[in-house]
């Protein structure tokens, strides 16, 4: 993939989907021989479907998880402490410099930089001083118009129905 101009593309809207889809791109990525580095926002769950088959059968998919997956009472995520949220950041941008991967996810980042927990420039920053042969993806509710006029992609979820609002609860292999 190194002979290639990396692209950076935004995941994100109302409805679900925004991380399967990267994890989509990283499994096609991978059957190309690619190597893949995903930070997840948010999230402290080893035991998701996810997870366990990265570990399992991908080895060439690194994953850190970098949050405390706490919800509030009404189902929105509490805040991590923002040395979390400054550690994964740190991860992920040190991936992607090193230009070892040829695709880095930041799952759930533009909920961290929605809520002020990692400034906008820090990310710009990174996305220009990335080695050009890396695609980047970057996930989650509220981009920032900044990181959107950034991308060469942007793609909106947005939600039209969802389960969860008629009482069905997640499921393991749907939702985790």
């Amino acid at each position: 993939m190194k002979n290639q101009k990396g692209l950076v593309l935004v995941y994100t809207g109302t409805g679900k989907g925004k991380t399967t889809a990267a994890l989509g791109l990283a499994l096609r990525a991978i059957g190309h021989g690619a190597r893949v580095f995903m930070v997840q926002f948010k999230k402290s769950d080893p035991g998701t479907g996810e997870i366990k088959t990265i570990q399992k059968y991908l080895p060439d998919f690194v994953v850190v998880q970098s949050g405390k997956n706490k919800m509030r009472k009404d189902g929105s995520l509490a805040e991590d402490d923002i040395s979390i949220t400054r550690d994964g950041f740190s991860k992920g941008k040190a991936a992607v410099l090193s230009g070892e991967y040829d695709l880095v996810i930041f799952d759930e980042i533009n909920i961290v930089m929605d809520r002020g927990q990692l400034p906008v420039d820090e990310v710009i920053e990174m996305l220009a001083k990335r080695p050009s042969h890396v695609d980047i993806v970057l996930t989650g509710r509220n981009a920032p118009m900044e990181i959107s006029n950034s991308a060469d992609l942007v793609s909106e979820v947005q939600e039209i129905k969802h389960p969860f609002k008629t009482g069905i609860r997640a499921r393991r292999g749907m939702e985790f």
